[in-house]
């Protein structure tokens, strides 16, 4: 008889990190027969009224065949998986594969090794398993049924189940709450005194929902305890002064840290018991402080951080801010060292930001948390503020400060409300952030400085839902080289920096060029209304000044209402009354005023009241933002910041800017990220077309990538084998599509492509173009001259034999033999504007629309404009809309508009095609040609690879390590 243990390996993949409704860190694997005692030990530990409810009947410890059984899976039809803190089991869960009538099934004996069945192998296999799960006590209520409840679904659903059975006493109302708050389609009965409860595994938008808010809580939580401790400790303060840690030591004290700080060092003399002169508890080591720890810095070398980790570990110390260095950005032995950190802290489950962190901060008033080298505490305000450099943190907070960061009983124009420098970033990451930013009410404005996006799908799709409800602007550096800093081990990707830009603001992201952009534009989110719209009233003291800064509108895609001059003998009572007026005038969305200093006179204080007041009482109607520009009056930006008075709670403040184009550049990215806010108010649709013909493109996929898995022998018309499927660095078994296939597939979504003829010899051609209709079109399909109009490999309009047998002849005559250039005769298409449509998968960004014109517009200059798939009808207008060619679709210089309504019904079916089947990691449609009615795809191509993971629809999880 077969023993399935035999033939299925241990799924290392199976293996995850997961975040905990508490914040918490837990393991989740697949039991091994190793686990033998770790379960005796688990189950000794769990109360009898959970036994109780777990089997029906008391069972106070498990028998040898018990142990054997739960410990002993063939991962296809028995599989255990088991949350581990530390080295021990707090939660297990269990599934059997059972047939119709409730019985043990097994998998036919066609499974592939991997357990899915292979194609041509007979019968599917029993669809249905039942599950079971047992949560230690002292862990219940943490979320890890919830947790393993996700990770074993999409283990089932890769062993081909497709639906759960569970049976539960009526009593055991918390498990029964994890089944029904799940998300997925349910049925439920009730029978014998036992609940049943029976539901599909296939994700539906609920389950996903659910399971993204609980991704959600849980991830903003874990950062909430790094954040916000009730005790901290210094790992590695020196006795002398100076030193990393006893420089955060003092930080935290200076800055009024309201909870408890302990000193800790291992060569602190035996009879020292505080440490002066700061007067805090000074300990040898971590088990010498009797009362819980919750955040600890660690500043030791980095040879002795294990040791450290332990410790806290032991200690139960929550989470860990490592500013020690030597780690990934040291070369290999510091990337493994930093892997080790990494697991051994979520081995306790414990977060750590670092390692070569520059630290924390949280300006809360119950609070005031200053866990990094910063001298001191920024003064509260609005803005949340991510970096991954310690350098462009420090230069971060030091030009807020300057620009005015408000009085320490008063939140300022620049003031923080938290700040996270992850250095490495090995663990909290920007994602992480974004969590817990997502509904902080003490954080109106994001500002991230990222050098490298470790989950482009997953960061998109948070930033997206917090830029639902406030700014998110980014800065990305490295964004030339290629290459993530060495310090940070993120996945690889090939798509250019304009591709993520572009798919950056689809996500409602403002990005920015430089660090001062960013502080500008934070500055001005945080501090004034939102624009309703871009027409800028602009008002001043300057006639000159008031033009560059109209002119500056006009470069930013502004409306900019003519200047009004106020003479430079304009006093701050005629500022006053000009910005009202511009205030109360319907016909302006936003003001910014000029100035510049008087002769002689310094009136500062009282034009900056001045401007305040009339933004303060502006009057009926939406309030509009106001940007000051000034030139050489250094003392407006903090007069007007409201620093150095003490002004009135709730006083506006208006932000400062000593050049007009920082201030308009604000100002449009404001105008902007509006326009996006009211767009995704009303999201755009996905529309479903009654042509598609899913199920056939599916049924071509598995003959067509047959050869390429080795499940199959293939029958397409010329499918190749490749040796790289598009979607990595790997080389992955993939098929590159021949003309035929390609055709096929596109035309299951409604994409017809103009039929082209070999052309082998002139006869052939002469007979091709009879077939098709004169006139036709000769052009090669060598790969070096596809595409090539500028080196005369395409020959148009060829309206006789005499012509195609010319053309043929000076083709082959100056470009080469017949057999090297592949030529092929192809009917003319209506003229129009010539046009590129693709479709790609990124290893770590998904699946990426492309469109752009044919020909050097998007080779030479990039001009190419990129979205997400899915699409929406939306995306699809503004996709075509934001290249900078554009005009020519839409009747340049006095020529006839195209048919845009169908290229973009021509991008959504691409779209919906990569999206329905994601085993189509490549389409390149090339030249599609537009014209005043309707278009044509002269040219195609198409790749299938198997699909890569869907991490953005498998169960959640943290970064692997």
């Amino acid at each position: 008889m077969r023993t399935p243990s035999d033939h299925h390996s241990y799924p290392a993949h199976w293996e995850a990190d997961v975040v905990l409704r508490d914040g918490g860190t837990a393991q989740i694997r697949p039991i091994t027969p190793d686990d033998a005692q770790r379960l005796v030990s688990f189950y000794e530990r769990v109360s009898d009224e959970s036994k109780y409810y777990r089997f029906f009947a008391p069972y106070p410890r498990l028998s040898d065949r018990d142990v054997h059984r739960f410990t002993h899976h063939d991962y296809v039809d028995r599989v255990g998986l088991a949350a581990i803190v530390g080295d021990e089991f707090i939660a297990t869960v269990r599934y059997d594969r059972i047939d119709s009538r409730g019985m043990p099934a097994r998998s036919p004996s066609g499974a592939a090794p991997d357990g899915r069945l292979a194609a041509g192998s007979g019968p599917a296999p029993a669809d249905e398993a039942e599950v079971a799960f047992l949560v230690q006590d002292a862990h219940q209520g943490r979320g890890v049924a919830s947790a393993l409840l996700e990770h074993i679904a999409a283990v089932a659903r890769e062993r081909a189940i497709r639906r759960f059975a569970a049976e539960v006493l009526p009593a055991n109302t918390k498990m029964i709450k994890v089944f029904t708050d799940a998300g997925y389609t349910q049925k439920r009965s009730f029978e014998d005194g036992v609940v049943r409860l029976e539901f599909d595994l296939e994700p539906t938008d609920r389950s996903l929902a659910v399971m993204r808010a609980r991704e959600q809580r849980a991830e903003a939580r874990s950062v909430q305890r790094l954040l916000a401790p009730g005790s901290v400790a210094v790992i590695g303060t020196s006795r002398s002064s100076g030193g990393v840690g006893r420089t955060v030591l003092r930080n935290l004290l200076d800055g009024g840290f309201t909870g408890r700080v302990h000193a800790v060092n291992h060569a602190f003399p035996d009879d020292l018991t505080r440490l002066e002169p700061e007067g805090v508890p000074a300990h040898r080591s971590l088990r010498a402080i009797e009362e819980p720890v919750d955040l600890a810095v660690v500043a030791v070398p980095a040879e002795r951080v294990p040791d450290v980790v332990a410790a806290c570990g032991d200690h139960g110390v929550q989470g860990l801010v490592v500013l020690s260095a030597g780690y990934a950005e040291s070369g290999r032995e510091g990337r493994d060292r930093q892997r080790d950190l990494v697991r051994q802290a979520r081995t306790y489950g414990m977060r750590v930001i670092g390692p070569n962190a520059f630290g924390v901060i949280n300006t809360a008033e119950g609070v005031r948390l200053n866990a990094s080298l910063s001298p001191q505490l920024p003064n509260p305000g609005r803005l949340g503020l991510f970096t991954q450099s310690g350098a462009i943190g420090i230069a971060l907070l030091s030009g807020l400060h300057r620009r005015g960061a408000g009085l320490a009983s008063l939140a300022g124009i620049a003031g923080i409300s938290t700040f996270v420098s992850a250095g490495n970033r090995a663990d909290v990451s920007g994602n992480d952030l974004l969590q817990y930013w997502y509904d902080d009410p003490q954080t109106d404005v994001v500002l991230m400085y990222l050098e490298s996006i470790g989950n482009p799908r997953k960061f998109t799709r948070l930033a997206k839902r917090t830029a639902a409800v406030k700014p998110v602007v980014v800065v990305k550096g490295a964004r030339h080289t290629g290459s993530a800093p060495t310090g940070h081990a993120v996945p690889t990707t090939r798509i250019p920096d304009a591709t993520v830009s572009d798919l950056l603001r689809q996500a409602g992201v403002i990005r920015v060029d430089t660090v001062t952009e960013l502080a500008d534009t934070g500055v001005l989110l945080a501090s004034q209304p939102l624009p309703a719209g871009p027409r800028v009233a602009i008002l001043g003291n300057s006639e000159s000044l008031g033009l560059i800064t109209y002119d500056a509108c006009l470069t930013e895609g502004l409306r900019p209402l003519p200047p009004r001059d106020l003479t430079t003998a304009a006093t701050p009572e005629d500022f006053r009354r000009a910005l009202t007026e511009a205030l109360a005038d319907d016909s302006c969305d936003a003001v910014v005023v000029t100035a510049i200093p008087w002769v002689g006179d310094s009136r500062a204080d009282a034009l900056a009241t001045a401007v305040r007041e009339a933004a303060q009482t502006s009057g009926p109607g939406p309030d509009k933002p106001v940007a000051v520009v000034h030139l050489e009056i250094q003392e407006l930006a903090a007069a007007l910041a409201g620093t150095g008075e003490e002004s009135a709670p709730g006083t506006r403040r208006i932000p400062a800017y000593p050049a007009a184009e920082r201030a308009v550049r604000a100002l449009a990215e404001a105008v902007r990220y509006t326009r996006w806010r009211q767009e995704a108010a009303e999201p755009g649709r996905v529309p479903e077309y009654d042509d598609i013909d899913e199920a056939g493109a599916a049924a071509d996929i598995q003959v067509l990538l047959a050869p390429a898995d080795g499940t199959g022998d293939g029958t397409g018309d010329g499918a190749v084998a490749g040796t790289g499927g598009g979607t990595g660095d790997d080389a992955d078994p993939g098929v590159e599509l021949s003309a035929a296939d390609t055709q096929r597939l596109l035309a299951r979504y409604g994409v017809s492509v103009l039929p082209a003829l070999s052309a082998p010899d002139p006869d052939t051609a002469v007979r091709a173009a009879e077939r098709l209709g004169f006139p036709v079109a000769l052009k090669p399909t060598a790969s070096h001259l596809r595409h090539r109009t500028d080196l005369g490999g395409v020959r148009l309009e060829l309206g006789s034999e005499a012509e195609l047998r010319r053309a043929y002849a000076e083709l082959t005559g100056h470009l080469g033999r017949p057999e090297e250039l592949g030529l092929v005769v192809q009917r003319m298409a209506p003229r129009g504007v010539d046009t590129v449509v693709r479709a790609a998968i990124d290893p770590a960004a998904g699946a990426v629309l492309s469109f752009g014109l044919a020909g050097a517009p998007s080779e030479l200059l990039g001009d190419t404009a990129h979205r997400l798939v899915p699409v929406t009808g939306r995306d699809a207008a503004e996709l075509i809309r934001s290249v900078r060619t554009a005009p020519l679709l839409f009747g340049w210089r006095g020529s006839k508009p195209v048919d845009t309504a169908a290229l973009e019904e021509l991008l959504l079916r691409v779209s919906r095609l990569v999206d329905d089947h994601p085993e189509v990691v490549a389409v390149d449609l090339e030249p599609v040609v537009v014209a005043q009615h309707g278009l044509s795809v002269l040219g195609a191509s198409a790749r299938l690879a198997p699909p890569p993971p869907r991490t953005d629809l498998g169960p959640r999880h943290m970064p692997a390590y």
